[in-house]
């Protein structure tokens, strides 16, 4: 038997953090394949995953769904061909949908019954779930929705009454899941795969519900790219036109589904995948980058709009003075820089929506 868990999460919740952890703690000994569906040009997440000793199949597909249903059915039933691991886990992209994800594993399950859905959590950064649901409901809640069990991450960096507020949230969103509040370095893997897998009773009902939901939908949504009207909501040419006022505090402004819904005259919150709303811009560079050349672009990429709405960044490139690489993450508002290992060239991903590609380059200083 082979055991799936998919750990899900929005664009920079921590998923590749969780997974390092239940692999140095949990699943060691364990004959195991990760999965990687990364929404992107470029699949970043990959590199840091390497010395993990874990096979590692990266699918970088900017339609969810067709992945879902083509390349990633595919890959699944190559890797239990090939591998017969014990276990497999799952890595979704980060604006995908995890009932998606549960009904395209099910279709393989079907043909395969020695494939076992073991758990399907949501990562949720705690103290960004409010503004996530506010903005990007469609793709955030159901992850949240369909999760057995709600794994919260930088529970330490807020104060009681967000982390209140932001459970009070998700729990109106899902009333059954098991939700994780303590930081995970006071946790062990085994404590957080004990809560992951608490929710099988829960997860076969959620399955049920996710298998009628795609049932209802099946004949008139293919997952396919010929079978979506993409001209009338085109963020990424700007067919679809409207003002975005956010400063620091996103959670009062930018209501981005809204606007939407309001001037592309359809329901925002069924139709859509995730190339509908996201872009990506990823470049590979040998340029090398001073830290204060990284910091400054990394302040302007976080803090301001003049880059378009920016929900994730990540990359690594060589340190200007040759002593090292610098890898990155930035979600709105913050960043960390930190040294990491070398990489064959250096890279840079930027995913959020309506992307001002040529101001980016700049940013970079990839064009003088």
């Amino acid at each position: 038997m082979t055991k799936i868990d998919i750990i899900s999460g929005f664009l920079g919740a921590g998923k590749t953090t969780l997974i390092k952890k239940l692999l140095d703690e949990s699943f060691k000994g364990e004959k195991i394949v990760l999965i990687e569906n990364e929404f992107g040009e470029i699949g970043i997440d990959g590199g840091f995953l390497k010395d993990a000793g874990v096979e590692i199949t990266e699918m970088n597909s900017g339609c969810i769904c067709c992945s879902l249903v083509g390349d990633f059915g595919a890959a699944l039933k190559q890797v239990l061909a090939d591998y017969s691991p014990a276990r497999i886990v799952i890595e979704p992209s980060g604006v995908g949908k995890l009932s998606d994800v549960i009904a395209a594993v099910e279709r393989v399950q079907a043909e395969a019954p020695d494939l076992h859905l073991n758990s399907f959590v949501t990562v949720v950064d705690a103290a960004k779930a409010r503004v996530y649901m506010k903005n990007f409901g469609e793709f955030f809640n159901d992850q949240v929705e369909h999760a057995c069990a709600i794994i919260l991450s930088r529970t330490q960096k807020i104060d009681q009454k967000k982390l209140d507020g932001a459970v009070s949230l998700l729990r109106e969103k899902n009333p059954r899941a098991a939700i994780l509040t303590t930081p995970w370095d006071q946790l062990t893997g085994n404590q957080i795969l004990t809560a992951m897998e608490g929710g099988r009773d829960l997860a076969r009902e959620l399955m049920e519900e996710i298998e009628h939901e795609h049932h209802d939908h099946e004949h008139h949504h293919h997952h396919e790219h010929d079978g979506h009207d993409h001209s009338h909501c085109d963020h990424e040419h700007g067919h679809c036109e409207h003002e975005h006022h956010h400063g620091h505090d996103h959670e009062h402004h930018h209501d981005h589904v809204d606007a939407c819904d309001t001037c592309c005259g359809h329901d925002h919150h069924h139709d859509h995948d995730a190339d509908e709303i996201f872009t990506s811009w990823g470049r590979e560079t040998p340029r090398k980058y001073s830290r204060e050349e990284l910091q400054e672009a990394l302040s302007a990429l976080a803090m301001t709009e003049d880059y378009g709405y920016v929900l994730r960044a990540k990359g690594m490139v060589p340190c200007e003075d040759g002593t090292a690489w610098l890898h990155f993450d930035l979600t709105p508002e913050e960043f960390e820089i930190r040294e990491g290992s070398a990489d064959y060239t250096g890279r840079l991903c930027v995913i959020g929506s309506d992307l001002k590609e040529a101001e980016l380059e700049k940013l970079f200083l990839l064009v003088q």
